[in-house]
């Protein structure tokens, strides 16, 4: 699959603290640019100390030593087509005797500083049915040799589409086995832009999350929900943000969320359990430093009533300052994360939030239903999950209960075409699913209750004066009968 560069990154250059995109082949890894830091990948070991100051999207080439080098542009004689080619097959049978190379042969070449495309041609020359081969099996034994022997590796900027690959091919369960073209669509239903209010809640090791801030640009509020004791932001972390589009994000615990919907959200409380176990935790360590003061008065009383060591004076006001420095770090990062929660508080509580993705392991209906009081009317909302039933439930429960409307359950189909001259057809391997999605549209429910309300207060006055009608009309016909 080839592989587009944007002007912009095309543009900038790579520096030491940047996340990039490694690409071999069809395999991608996600690395941090570090001086001297070994990274394997794909069986090879190598440094990134020289890819900084180089652009998006070079393709280098591993030396001796780890070392990377910029692969030279290929021009057009360095080709290893063959222009002899046979008119079928037929004839040639694997029997594992046409290459007069051996494996010994191929390893001396290599320590003789054959590069890849020179080894690679090397198998070409040695080849006996190489010549008697179609065109198109020609190529294609030139490009799995390449593959092979060739160590050629492109530097990427992180994008959405580049790390969810990443993330299917290396380790699907982490994300729920969601496909890229499945995250695209879960970033269209949901009308993710620029300015919007987002709520996510998702257990896709950070991935939806990323994408989201991705596609927004930096401008706009999300609002990260998470289960536990804090978010999981490993694969956000991967597209390598700057500094604002951070500041864009809050997170929110989602125990807190019924708090919250009740008006009894206690932002304090956390903070006040913290220092009470702390202050335990203090207090401990305090007794037991004096219960060991006072051991070593009573094992050495001769000693402490002659002097005093002036090391251990030092050494005792050194913790001293070091416990209240750990518990003025401590006091200061509860104050942090108090703030957080009561900015991540204050804009989920005018419920006016413009779009919600859910993307989670967690059966998805609770949170649905619970989460969807924060959406403003007439805002998109799409719930993704590995399976269909869940998804059925959240659906049968939005149509009994209502505020949604345009409710819509899909799943995506994908197949990869091989495109080439005279020979596309599909690719025999595929997915076998990408998972399903739930959209729709909430809208309001207060303002139709009322007006379903009114309308049933109509007809219970008409009764009335019906009854009252019925009651007199009876009266007249009883009158009529005894006249």
């Amino acid at each position: 699959m080839a592989e587009c560069v944007n002007d912009s990154d095309a543009e900038s250059a790579i520096n030491y603290g940047d996340y990039v995109v490694l690409k071999r082949g069809d395999v991608f890894k996600s690395v941090q640019v570090e001086n001297k830091k070994k990274v394997i990948f794909e069986k090879q070991w190598f440094f990134l100390d020289n890819v900084v100051g180089q652009l998006y999207g070079t393709m280098f080439e591993i030396e001796a030593g780890g070392s990377l080098k910029p692969k030279a542009v290929k021009r057009a004689g360095d080709s290893l087509d063959s222009k002899e080619a046979g008119q079928d097959n037929r004839h040639i049978v694997d029997d594992g005797r046409s290459q007069k190379l051996t494996r010994d042969d191929i390893e001396t070449l290599k320590e003789q500083g054959l590069k890849g495309q020179e080894i690679v041609q090397q198998l070409i020359d040695n080849s006996t049915t190489f010549k008697d081969k179609t065109e198109f099996a020609q190529a294609k034994y030139i490009k799995k040799k390449k593959k092979k022997y060739e160590s050629d590796i492109t530097v990427l900027k992180p994008s959405a589409r580049l790390l969810a690959m990443m993330y299917h091919g290396r380790e699907p369960g982490k994300i729920c086995h969601l496909r890229y073209d499945t995250l695209a669509q879960i970033l269209t239903l949901g009308n993710i832009h620029a300015g919007s209010k987002i709520i996510v809640f998702e257990t896709c090791a950070g991935l939806v999350l990323g994408s989201v801030m991705e596609r927004m640009g930096g401008f706009g509020s999300v609002i990260q929900m998470y289960p536990g004791g804090g978010p999981t932001r490993a694969g956000m972390e991967s597209f390598g943000f700057p500094s604002h589009f951070h500041e864009t994000l809050h997170d929110f615990p989602l125990c807190k969320v019924n708090a919250l919907l009740a008006g009894t959200l206690d932002l304090t409380e956390k903070e006040a359990d913290s220092q009470a176990n702390g202050s335990r935790i203090g207090g401990s360590d305090a007794s037991q430093e004096t219960s060991g003061v006072s051991e070593e008065k009573k094992s050495e009383p001769k000693s402490m009533e002659v002097s005093v060591d002036p090391q251990e004076e030092v050494r005792r006001a050194e913790r001293e300052r070091l416990r209240e420095h750990r518990a003025q770090e401590k006091k200061v990062k509860l104050e942090e994360k108090r703030k957080k929660l009561a900015s991540a508080a204050a804009l989920l509580e005018g419920r006016n939030a413009d779009g919600l993705v859910i993307a989670c392991r967690f059966h998805p209906c609770p949170v649905l239903m619970g989460l969807l009081k924060f959406l403003a009317p007439s805002r998109p909302f799409v719930v993704y999950c590995q399976y269909r039933e869940p998804l059925i439930e959240c659906y049968t429960k939005l149509r009994e209960q209502g505020g949604a409307i345009s409710l819509r359950l899909t799943d995506s189909w994908l197949r990869h075409y091989q495109v080439l001259p005279n020979r596309t057809h599909p690719v025999l391997l595929m997915s076998g699913g990408g998972g399903y999605l739930l959209s729709g549209t909430t809208v309001a429910t207060d303002a139709a209750k009322a007006r379903n309300q009114h309308k049933s207060e109509e007809p219970a006055a008409k009764r009335l004066k019906l009854d009252e009608i019925s009651s007199s009309c009876d009266g007249t016909a009883k009158a009529i009968s005894l006249v």
